[in-house]
């Protein structure tokens, strides 16, 4: 069992009132904590919370996590309210249709402050008293497995989330080194999970698509085993497709070929070869 995860501890979620931060939400309230729900969206959140059996556990607020004061200001709520926060999910995010690199320059700051730097406040704000009560404790940071192999078409929301690859490998890092430290970072890296963020680009499910739920069950079961990359299925990627893909990209520097190669005519049949091999 987590160790955290348990009767009277508290949770902080993120985008929490929609999608995979509303289902994490609820199974952290079905394990008995106290579960604080944050979003930019007040109608939405208040729907959240009359989906909870028992909302007494259950308090919601809005947050813009671009804004540090806002984020600082949701951290020192939750321990008002609830004392010691045991989990900080960082979850909320935004996708937009992509553009050339060099275009649309309002759009690509909006989509880092939101989806990486969001992440960075919420650790700034969270930490250091996550830290200070010394009990044990998970920062879960969700990325993208498009921060990872990066396709083209949309940039900014690559640049944002191969940053939260990154930023959380040097936070579960820097966690290691800290004096008798119970807290440990986890990066969630979901498929493609039909959400209420997909739902506005796509308005029916796809069959290939995960859901929440299916997302959320995975993620358990990862965080119980203690594992830092939560690279999650979905109904059209396996597990040996992943780690085909992330192999493909990292051999890009390795073996000096062309910039995102998998996508590039000459190297189509050898991408082909490989994944089949």
């Amino acid at each position: 069992m987590t160790a955290w995860l348990k009767g009277g501890n508290t949770a902080v979620i993120t985008g929490a009132a929609g999608g995979i931060g509303l289902e994490a939400a609820r199974r952290f309230s079905a394990a008995g904590m106290n579960v604080v729900l944050a979003d930019v969206n007040a109608e939405a959140l208040e729907a959240a919370k009359t989906s909870f059996p028992n909302s007494s556990g259950v308090l919601t607020r809005v947050c813009d996590v671009s804004d540090p004061a806002a984020v600082s200001a949701l951290s020192e709520t939750a321990s008002a309210e609830f004392g010691p926060v045991h989990c900080l999910m960082n979850n909320a995010g935004i996708a937009r249709m992509g553009t050339k690199p060099w275009e649309n320059i309002d759009a690509f700051k909006s989509m880092l402050d939101i989806n990486l730097m969001g992440v960075v406040h919420g650790c700034h704000a969270f930490i250091p008293s996550m830290l200070a009560h010394g009990e044990p404790g998970a920062i879960i940071n969700t990325a993208s497995k498009q921060g990872i192999t990066r396709p083209p078409g949309n940039y900014a929301y690559n640049l944002s989330k191969a940053g939260v690859l990154a930023y959380t490998e040097s936070v579960a890092h820097a966690l290691r080194a800290e004096e008798g430290c119970q807290l440990a970072a986890h990066l969630l890296v979901p498929g493609f999970v039909y959400t209420p963020m997909i739902s506005r680009f796509i308005p029916q499910k796809p069959p290939f698509a995960a859901t929440a739920e299916e997302t959320v069950d995975f993620m358990m079961d990862r965080l119980d085993s203690g594992d830092f990359y939560i690279i999650c299925p979905d109904n059209e990627t396996p597990r040996s497709l992943d780690e085909k893909r992330i192999q493909w990209t990292a051999d890009d520097i390795i073996k000096n070929r062309p910039a995102l190669s998998r996508w590039h005519p000459d190297f189509e049949a050898a991408y082909k070869k490989f994944v089949q091999g």
